[in-house]
């Protein structure tokens, strides 16, 4: 029996994204994930920015901004600045994070 392979998937009968890539990635492909709060199932929105240590070059954190202010003509007030260590998955379109939001919720400079 000849197994039919999928034209969505590489031949390997995994989706393109589960194939085993490189262990790095371009902030400009972080900017495209949506980061999803597992604690509560919340969309927090998409990667705006990052933080890293000048010493060693490590990204220290993902920054999100918050929700808009008056139907996002505004402006926003607040961002979440979540720790690398809070993120439980990266995705092939999502980040999951786990985070208690009155933690990460900072003022916008």
């Amino acid at each position: 029996m000849v197994k039919k392979e999928s034209p969505a998937c590489g031949g390997d009968g995994r989706r393109p994204c589960d194939r085993r890539e490189p262990d790095y990635m371009r902030i400009c492909d972080l900017k495209e994930k949506e980061v999803i709060n597992i604690c509560d199932g919340e969309r927090l929105g998409y990667v705006e920015d990052v933080e890293f240590d000048l010493c060693t070059g490590r990204i220290t954190h993902i920054i999100v901004p918050g929700p808009c202010k008056f139907f996002g003509v505004l402006g926003r007030e607040e961002e979440f600045v979540i720790e690398i260590c809070n993120i439980c998955k990266i995705g092939c379109d999502l980040i999951l994070v786990e985070v208690n939001l009155d933690k990460v919720r900072k003022k916008c400079c």
